[in-house]
């Protein structure tokens, strides 16, 4: 069993270091150590993806990922997953170039979107867009309205941490780029806004 500690390190190197160890055995089992929630996550859905069984296990502050590859039995056997339908990605927080107006009309599309009977299946805030989810309180409200109604919320981690918000998240999950990354083929529709 090969050990790969990648504590510290942000997205998407814990998956770019899985992927190398994997790549170099036929069948076996790895371990990525990660320090945080979200790349845990990342490493679960990578595994999935590619049909490996994994594990996660928590121990102090660090989560444990044990990959198996080359292993089948008919458990892990799994039917092609159909595609989610929609995957939202805000990029600014507010809509245009006018900071007034463009608060307006992002407040207006999120309060639209929750009065609709389609949601989207995943939000991702990046850029400016993590202060919706972090420091604005009337768009925490929002958010907080459309997760109960099923739709998955990520932060972008990296442009917390850029904008020393990491600690203000109060709706939703620290994301990385491998939710917008996998986007491309997990989900029929991404569509931008910001």
């Amino acid at each position: 069993m090969q050990i790969v500690d990648a504590r510290g390190l942000g997205c998407p190197k814990p998956i770019l270091l899985a992927e190398e160890a994997l790549s170099k055995i036929e069948e076996g089992t790895i371990v990525v150590i990660v320090d945080n929630e979200a790349s845990a996550e990342n490493l679960k859905r990578y595994a999935e993806r590619f049909g490996y069984y994994h594990e996660i296990e928590t121990e102090d502050s660090n989560w444990r990922v044990k990959i198996v590859k080359g292993y089948t039995c008919q458990i892990l056997t799994k039917e092609k997953k159909s595609k989610k339908r929609l995957l939202l990605i805000v990029t600014s927080h507010i809509i245009g170039i006018d900071e007034t107006l463009g608060r307006i009309l992002m407040k207006a599309f999120f309060e639209t979107m929750l009065t609709t009977a389609e949601l989207p299946n995943m939000i991702f805030l990046m850029n400016t867009a993590v202060r919706l989810t972090t420091i604005d309180d009337e768009f925490i409200e929002i958010f907080k309205k459309i997760e109960e109604k099923g739709v998955e919320i990520f932060t972008c981690g990296t442009c917390l941490k850029f904008f020393n918000l990491e600690a203000k998240l109060n709706v939703g999950f620290r994301g990385t780029t491998n939710h917008f990354v996998e986007g491309i083929s997990d989900f029929e529709k991404i569509v931008w806004i910001g």
